[in-house]
C-alpha cells in the first residue's frame, strides 16, 4: 500500500518523556509509512507532576488537539491488567473503566480524576447505558441497575439466562442482549425475550434514524424492523469488530480474511451500501475503533490515533502508539477518551 501523497514527513525527536514534535516537509513524499514511536506525533499529553501515573486512560476535549491523562490514582492492579476488555464509558457526570478485576469510576469534570471501585452484588466487568440509566453486567449473565443519585446497583432483567456479551436499548424501548448464541429482544421490560438472530455471537450494536446494526460472527448485521430480522451488509469472510452511528450514517470494521487486516468502511444511506475509507491507513489486523468527534473521524490503530478531516480520503497521525498497545476510542458529546490495551476483539 502507498501513502496518501504529500503526506508531511514524521520526524519524532523525544524532547520530554511523552512529547515530540511533527517537523512538515512539504516536498517529501515516502514510499513507507512512518514508524510508530512511544511519543506524540503532534499533539501534546499534560503531564502529571507524578513521574510514576501510569498511560492507561487519556481525555480530550478540543478535538484531540491536546490530551489529558486520567490514570493517575488507578490502583497497581489496573495498571498491570492490559485485557482486550479494558474500555471506558461516560455516563451521568461519570466515566467508568472496566478492568480484569472490576469497575471504577470518577468524575468526567474534575481536573485531577480520583477513582473509585464500584461495588456490585457480584462481579461485574461491563457496563451499558440505556435511556437515564447505567447498567453493569458480566458474562455470565447477571445485570444490574444503578440506582440514581446513590452507589447500589439492583439486579435487573434477571428473566434472561445466558450469556452477555452486551446489552442495547434503542430509542423505543427495545432491549436487546447480544450473546454466544445471536440476539435476544425484549419489548416489555425483560419480563420475555424473543430469540431475533441465532447466526452465532453478537458484540455490539449501534441505531440511527431506526437503523440497527451489530457486530457478529458473519460481519456487521442491519435490522430496520426494530430488529425483528437481520441482513449480512459487511461480510468479507471474518467477524464484525466495531460498528459507530457517525453523522448522516454509520462506521463500521470488520475483518477482511483474504487480505488478514480489518477493513474500516462508512455508509451514508443506512447501512444499505458501504465504502472502504482505509486507503490512507497502513494496514492492521487490530484496528480496535472508528468514532466521529465533530466534523473529524478518529480511529484506534496499533501505530496511535490517526484523524480524517474528510471523510477518510486521508489521514494523519495526532497521536503515536504507548507501550505497545492500541488506543480504543469512545465519545461522549464533544469529548473523545482513549484507553490503551492489548489488541483483540
Amino acid at each position: 500500500m502507498k501513502i496518501i501523497n504529500r503526506l508531511p514527513f514524521l520526524l519524532c525527536i523525544p524532547i520530554i518523556s511523552g512529547l515530540c514534535f511533527q517537523f512538515p516537509f512539504a516536498n517529501e513524499q515516502s514510499s513507507e509509512f512512518p514508524q510508530a514511536s512511544a511519543f506524540s506525533d503532534s499533539l501534546q499529553i499534560k503531564k502529571s507532576d507524578k513521574a510514576a501515573t501510569a498511560n492507561i486512560v487519556f481525555k480530550s476535549a478540543d478535538g484531540g488537539k491536546t490530551w489529558q491523562n486520567m490514570s493517575e490514582g488507578l490502583p497497581k492492579p489496573v495498571e498491570d491488567d492490559y485485557s482486550v476488555g479494558r474500555n471506558v464509558f461516560a455516563a451521568d457526570k461519570a466515566l467508568f473503566l472496566t478492568a480484569g478485576n472490576g469497575i471504577y469510576h470518577c468524575n468526567t469534570n474534575a481536573t485531577t480524576a480520583v477513582w473509585k471501585k464500584e461495588i456490585f452484588p457480584n462481579k461485574m466487568n461491563n457496563i451499558a447505558t440505556a435511556t437515564n440509566r447505567i447498567l453493569a453486567y458480566n458474562y455470565g449473565g447477571q445485570i444490574v441497575q444503578k440506582t440514581n443519585g446513590t452507589n447500589r446497583w439492583l439486579s435487573v432483567y434477571s428473566s434472561f439466562k445466558g450469556s452477555i456479551n452486551t446489552v442495547f436499548e434503542t430509542a423505543v424501548g427495545s432491549v436487546f442482549i447480544g450473546s454466544e448464541n445471536g440476539l435476544f429482544k425484549s419489548i416489555n421490560g425483560g419480563k420475555t425475550w424473543k430469540h431475533v438472530h441465532m447466526g452465532g455471537w453478537v458484540m455490539k450494536l449501534a441505531e440511527q434514524n431506526g437503523v440497527l446494526l451489530a457486530t457478529s460472527m458473519s460481519g456487521i448485521i442491519r435490522s430496520t424492523d426494530n430488529g425483528e430480522n437481520w441482513a449480512v451488509v459487511i461480510n468479507e469472510g471474518g467477524v464484525g469488530i466495531d460498528v459507530e452511528p457517525i453523522n448522516g450514517g454509520f462506521a463500521a470494521i470488520a475483518y477482511n480474511t483474504q487480505l488478514k487486516t480489518r477493513r474500516i468502511k462508512t455508509s451514508y444511506d443506512g447501512g444499505k451500501t458501504w465504502k472502504a475509507i482505509d486507503a490512507g491507513l497502513p494496514p492492521s489486523d487490530i484496528i480496535s475503533s472508528i468514532i466521529q468527534v465533530g466534523e473529524n473521524l478518529f480511529c484506534g490503530h496499533p501505530d496511535g490515533i490517526y484523524q480524517s478531516s474528510n471523510k477518510g480520503k486521508t489521514w494523519k497521525r495526532i497521536l503515536c502508539s504507548m507501550d505497545g498497545k492500541v488506543y480504543n476510542l469512545s465519545v461522549s458529546g464533544n469529548t473523545m477518551y482513549a484507553v490503551l490495551r492489548n489488541g483483540g476483539c
